[in-house]
């Protein structure tokens, strides 16, 4: 059948974009029912089986650059469940293949919290920390030994007691919540990505290839399982209870169980208990707690029949919607926002969530007053999944996109090809000025200190800047008067707006905010036409000769320069001092070192900035690319380099340079 090929492929990339790039593209229990579809279809087709299908076997974390250890025995996953009610089955049928009469004394149930992290194997003799293995592919992973070293709640060596000489056990690393928002606010700081949620960051991070980093990310571990020729005891409880007096972390929540109904209020009780703990949880595990009972049950294929996992629903909430606003803007799309009565997700406080477009409205048959589901699934921005429709208010209207900009009045038009509707009103609607102005004075352009977003529209509402050129008629005594800004910002503001002045000339084009013109592009750009003058004098079919200009970019560079106040603008940009064009190169300054080489550029540096290395790099002959790919030569790599970057380039074997490293090589080949 092709339907079981295309879930085996799609599983198979799903399982990639989890275990490898710690990229989920979809939920937890969209995945599970993808797999459940395939388990009833390989079923039905036993004469299709095959051995390499992912229903026999466990998604893959292995990745290139770590030592590849063969597990002793399986790390297998379990079997799990959104159903409070397959639990209680899931009891039933323990208890009747152990040959009981229904009751529940002869299966004493293990609860345990299911931590949202990625799991580890640690190996232990005589005491002593070996070896730390990540469950890989469950029959083989890596070894992260030195990075697991770095964990200060992982023991090195145990406290006294009667441990075995020699044992396994198996737990989950985690990242704290506290140490989550941390590092996203230091990220955020640095113009990184976000992690999008603990889980992501923690396996990220025990995959980095330098110990002082993951040291520095604040890494936790839980415990839920030892294996051992000679355990302490006969039963799962007891071992665990063992293994914490000999140092390691296992949770208090663990809870043994005696009947149905205390499997039932253990659920219903972290169901909502759980928000208050300091790591994130996606369910509960539960476990036959006889390890003689866990042997007579067994395993499947791929899940030991002793033990089920259930998982919570996403995070989800009910809140009113008080209105949707609709908000333009840079390039002037107009994008609708849910605006919600304040409800509490996953720690914070949520008052709007995007609602992207049009076709998003419709689709969810979003109304007036609407009671609308909230979910935010671990992730950091909350979305809007649903609608309560038997709340809605009768006679309630459905929400209508506008026609009109909100902003100018502007009639609005539909972006062929895509879903956006915009605003065309590009010079003369206010949150597309706005806009144009906090994107001049950003860090990646002239990093105008003192003015940010706040103060781009105290500027145009006062009327003292209502064009990117206006800055540079900015005195101190005119920013004095107004709100939050006094005499030592009012300084450091006209302070900002000299030192842009010597602002090379790439980021200058950058700054214009000509469309579609990006970072990269602008670069490009002016190392090929050296001058604002030799671009404005050319045509689009020359245009579309530049590397990294195409059709589209060029229509719309012409169109720049053709609109006549973008010209008197770009007058007084000239006259105000700005650079608008490229130093000649001395002798010496260029080289062809890195000619045929694609560099990506990830981090913080202390020597050069980014910029300045980019810059390195390309008169040096190299190419800049901000992804990684098979045709990447190699990665320059500062402190704090993303996880994701991080595991894409160990799974395609791009090698990763430090600073000196980089440096070194450049003087090498001098």
């Amino acid at each position: 059948m092709e339907r079981i090929k295309q879930l085996r492929d799609l599983i198979n990339a799903h399982n990639r974009a989890y275990y490898v790039d710690n990229n989920p593209t979809i939920s937890d229990r969209e995945f599970d029912a993808l797999m459940k579809e395939l388990e009833e279809l390989e079923k039905a087709h036993p004469e299709l089986d095959d051995p390499l299908s992912p229903t026999h076997r466990v998604g893959s974390d292995l990745t290139r650059g770590f030592t590849q250890v063969v597990h002793a025995r399986p790390m297998l996953s379990l079997a799990n469940t959104y159903s409070i009610g397959e639990v209680d089955e899931w009891v039933t049928r323990c208890n009747e293949a152990l040959g009981g009469e229904g009751g529940f004394d002869n299966v004493p149930v293990v609860g345990e919290m299911k931590f949202d992290g990625t799991s580890i194997s640690l190996t232990y003799e005589h005491g002593r920390l070996v070896r730390a293995v990540t469950r890989g592919d469950g029959e083989k992973g890596d070894d992260v030994t030195e990075n697991i070293k770095t964990i200060r709640s992982i023991p090195l060596v145990l406290a006294p007691g009667s441990w075995p000489e020699s044992f396994e056990i198996r737990g989950e690393i985690v990242l704290p919540w506290k140490e989550f928002d941390r590092l996203n606010a230091e990220r955020a700081f640095n113009e990184e990505p976000l992690f999008a949620n603990p889980r992501n960051a923690a396996a990220g991070t025990l995959k980095m290839q330098n110990p002082a980093v993951v040291a520095s990310r604040g890494l936790d571990a839980y415990f839920y399982y030892l294996l051992a020729d000679e355990l302490p005891a006969d039963n799962h409880y007891d071992n665990m209870a063992a293994a914490r007096s000999w140092g390691f972390k296992v949770s208090s929540a663990m809870t043994l169980l005696h009947s149905v109904k205390e499997v039932d209020d253990f659920i219903n009780h972290w169901d909502e208990e759980r928000r208050t703990l300091p790591v994130a949880t996606d369910g509960l595990v539960f476990k036959v707690n006889n390890l003689r009972q866990q042997l007579n049950l067994g395993f499947t294929a791929k899940s030991p029949r002793w033990a089920i996992a259930y998982k919570f629903p996403a995070e989800r909430a009910l809140t009113p919607l008080r209105f949707v606003s609709f908000e333009v803007g840079r390039m002037g799309i107009v994008t609708p926002v849910a605006n919600l009565e304040p409800v509490l997700l996953s720690g914070t406080i949520v008052k709007r969530a995007s609602l992207h477009n049009e076709d998003i409205i419709r689709t969810l048959g979003i109304h007036e007053g609407d009671t609308l589901y909230v979910e935010k699934g671990g992730e950091i921005i909350p979305k809007i999944t649903g609608v309560d429709v038997k709340a809605r208010h009768e006679g309630a209207e459905p929400i209508k996109f506008v026609t009109h900009c909100p902003a100018c009045g502007t009639p609005l038009i539909r972006i062929p090809g895509e879903v956006s509707w915009q605003c065309p009103d590009k010079y003369g609607c206010p949150p597309q000025l706005i806009g144009r102005l906090e994107h001049f004075v950003g860090r990646h352009m002239m990093d105008i200190d003192g003015v940010g977003e706040e103060n781009c529209a105290l500027l145009y509402n006062a009327g003292l800047v209502r064009n990117i050129a206006d800055f540079y008629d900015l005195r101190a005594e005119q920013l004095q008067g107004l709100d939050r800004i006094g005499p030592r910002t009012a300084d450091r503001i006209i302070e900002g707006i000299e030192a842009s002045k010597s602002v090379p000339f790439d980021r200058v084009l950058y700054a214009l905010s000509i469309p579609f013109v990006g970072e990269t592009v602008s670069r490009k750009i002016a190392r090929q036409v050296r001058s604002l003058d030799a671009l404005m004098a050319m045509t689009a079919d020359q245009l579309t000769s530049l590397e990294e200009v195409g059709p589209k970019i060029a229509d719309a560079i012409v169109d720049f320069f053709a609109y006549a106040p973008n010209l008197e603008i770009i007058e007084r940009l000239r006259a105000a001092g700005l650079q608008f064009a490229l130093p000649d190169e001395e002798p010496g300054e260029t080289s062809d070192r890195l000619a045929g080489k694609t560099i990506v550029i990830s981090g913080v540096f202390a020597r050069h900035s980014r910029e300045e290395y980019k810059q390195i790099i390309e008169k040096n002959g190299g190419k800049n690319a901000g992804s990684i790919s098979k045709k990447t030569s190699f990665i320059l790599a500062g402190d704090n380099m993303g996880p994701a970057k991080l595991e894409k380039a160990k799974s395609l074997g791009v090698p990763i340079l430090n600073e000196e490293e980089f440096l070194a090589m450049l003087s090498d080949e001098a």
